[in-house]
């Protein structure tokens, strides 16, 4: 945890991002770290976490990081928990929290309430287009015999 708190400060003092640090440890050992790198890239997605997911994969050359744990600086918003989950991590620990993110001016509450909306109900509309067509690519996938499964 140490490692992911002193990433994020050294984020903002650099200047890539907002306060948050992440690292990933499998073994004992750190394979991916990763600080928030938003406002340096331009890219909505480069929270800490997501960043601490695609140096460990890229370093254990995976895309599942079962057995490994993440260490976070602040409880993860809701882009960053599907990641995880998505990644398989055995489990993740995390310092300050959403609460302690929105006093500060990082709030993920308006995103967190929209999940909870029916699709039709949510402030960006979502709005089925070509599915017949669509299920060409899940076609294509499911007769693929050398598919790698997630």
């Amino acid at each position: 945890m140490r490692a992911a708190i002193a990433l994020a400060i050294d984020g903002v003092n650099a200047g890539r991002g907002g306060p948050f640090g992440a690292v990933i440890v499998k073994d004992g050992q750190v394979v991916g770290r990763g600080a928030n790198l938003v406002t340096s890239t331009n890219d909505p997605t480069a929270h800490a976490e997501i960043v601490a997911i695609r140096d460990a994969c890229e370093r254990l050359g995976v895309f599942h990081l079962a057995g490994c744990e993440l260490f976070t600086c602040c409880e993860p918003c809701p882009m960053c928990l599907a990641a995880i989950y998505w990644a398989h991590l055995a489990r993740f620990y995390f310092g300050c929290t959403t609460a302690d993110a929105h006093a500060i001016g990082f709030s993920d509450q308006a995103i967190r309430e929209q999940f909870a909306l029916d699709a039709a109900a949510r402030s960006i509309p979502a709005i089925p287009l070509m599915r017949g067509q669509s299920l060409a690519a899940f076609d294509a996938w499911t007769s693929k015999p050398d598919r790698v499964p997630y």
